[in-house]
């Protein structure tokens, strides 16, 4: 059930009243842990360093907060005013607050629990969890030496948590979690989600290596278990501090799901974009169309996907890389929706649909990384599924077109202090080949979004 808005509202400010007073005192320190403030800018897994001594079971307590001010502007092809693809009109405005809240504990040496809740987001206004997992990175609790040795280089994570897809997903701005973006919005593709699962890494001189098996699914179910499998996916790279100036990391990784009733991976998103209602309708909210300005492939039943991430840091200058491949169909296509007569054609199989994603960063930070400013280009090519009805006497497996979404950002920021910062981004995305009739056919937007946000 929903909070009201006005319970919602000053609940939340009490909230972030109380926690911005708790973060004057000193954080309990938390081993193998990434910082919510610019110190976990640029950590992606967190290492085997074993840099904090344990004393003790440490209660943490973290937010992240977010609030934009939005100046985009938007066109398509279609002339008509109050038709299902004419534009919202759509102007300078703050948009909607988003909060997250932060639980970390130290439970036992080398053995952690995170915990994270949106306060308040653009597709859940209400007070919503995350998700959550159980790491563990010694074993001493088993009392075997032997035990010890083995994880000496061993991370095992389990939970319902961010599936570790990629490198992406470290850089991405997760509802009030805005600082180790650069920019305002994440890639257009956006491949993120929460699964329930566990993820077990390997981890030696500079070596990364890790296995995974969840449910597949955004959240648990026991029903229909003939239409369900579970997602695999691996990683395996390197990630080395070559000198003082130079620091690289390639990453690969490969995610693959047979069955599904709904799989999220690039639909796992809670909180929502951060450029509000471009390219959307008359009769669009911002909570219920809270994907704007991205591009979900709809590979819901089944998906194979690949990444690789390049990231290379020098001085001041980081690039960071994003290659993304991806097949894969839904339910309707792979024939498991069929007419409700018996008499009528049945559908069959059809093959998968094919997605590449190509995105390249340039960060440059000075002043004692205190400001930077930075670039990014981000397309996305594939088929754009229209006509489809996945239920009903006479389901249609839709039309395949062929289409292409590119997008140019620059960005600017500043950190008043570890956990204040202020970033600003101006933003182009145009919409190619789409098809006539539909709201992206001729689409365009760009303008520019200024964000604060708070991290501890």
């Amino acid at each position: 059930m929903k909070t009201p808005f006005f319970t919602r509202t000053h609940t939340l400010f009490a909230g972030l009243l109380f926690f911005g007073f708790a973060a004057f005192g000193q954080q309990a320190p938390i081993q193998f842990f990434r910082p919510y403030d610019q110190n976990g800018i640029n950590v992606f897994e967190t290492t085997k360093d074993d840099t904090v001594a344990y004393d003790g079971f440490k209660f943490r307590i973290g937010a992240s907060f977010k609030q934009q001010f939005q100046n985009l502007k938007h066109e398509n092809a279609v002339t008509a005013l109050n038709t299902p693809t004419s534009l919202v009109p759509i102007g300078g405005g703050f948009n909607l607050a988003m909060a997250n809240l932060n639980f970390d504990v130290q439970l036992a040496d080398g053995v952690r629990v995170n915990l994270v809740s949106y306060m308040s987001s653009r597709h859940h206004p209400e007070f919503w969890v995350k998700g959550g997992f159980f790491q563990i990175d010694k074993v001493s609790f088993l009392n075997s030496e032997w035990m010890n040795k083995l994880w000496k280089n061993l991370t095992l994570r389990v939970g319902h948590f961010e599936v570790n897809y990629g490198d992406q997903h470290f850089r991405r701005s997760d509802g009030g979690n805005g600082l180790y973006n650069p920019f305002v919005e994440n890639l257009i593709m956006d491949g993120f989600t929460t699964e329930i699962g566990g993820e077990l890494y390997w981890q030696k001189n500079g070596v990364i290596a890790m296995v995974a098996m969840t449910d597949g699914e955004i959240q648990g179910n026991v029903t229909r278990p003939a239409d369900r499998s579970p997602s695999f996916y691996t990683k395996l790279g390197y990630d080395k501090q070559i000198t003082d100036d130079l620091r690289l990391r390639l990453t690969g990784s490969l995610y693959t799901k047979s069955s599904s009733i709904r799989n999220t991976l690039f639909a796992g998103d809670r909180t929502g974009s951060h450029y509000y209602l471009v390219m959307e309708n008359n009769s669009a909210t911002v909570a219920a169309n809270f994907t704007s300005g991205r591009f979900n492939p709809n590979v819901t039943d089944n998906v194979q996907a690949i990444m690789i991430n390049p990231f290379v840091k020098y001085r001041g200058l980081e690039v960071f890389g994003t290659y993304e491949a991806v097949q894969g169909k839904n339910a309707v296509e792979n024939g498991e929706v069929q007419p409700a007569s018996p008499t009528a054609t049945q559908l069959v199989s059809l093959g998968n649909r094919q997605y590449n994603q190509l995105a390249v960063d340039a960060i440059y930070r000075f002043a004692n990384d205190k400001f930077y400013v930075g670039a990014r280009y981000n397309t996305v090519n594939g088929p754009f599924l229209t006509g489809q009805v996945g239920s009903g006497a006479t389901p249609n497996q839709g039309t395949r077109t062929d289409v292409q979404v590119n997008r140019t950002a620059f960005a600017a920021g500043w950190f008043l202090t570890k956990s204040v910062m202020f970033k600003f981004e101006y933003v182009t995305q145009e919409y190619k080949d789409f098809p006539t009739g539909t709201i992206f056919e001729g689409g365009k937007f760009n303008g520019y979004v200024l964000e604060g946000i708070i991290g501890f």
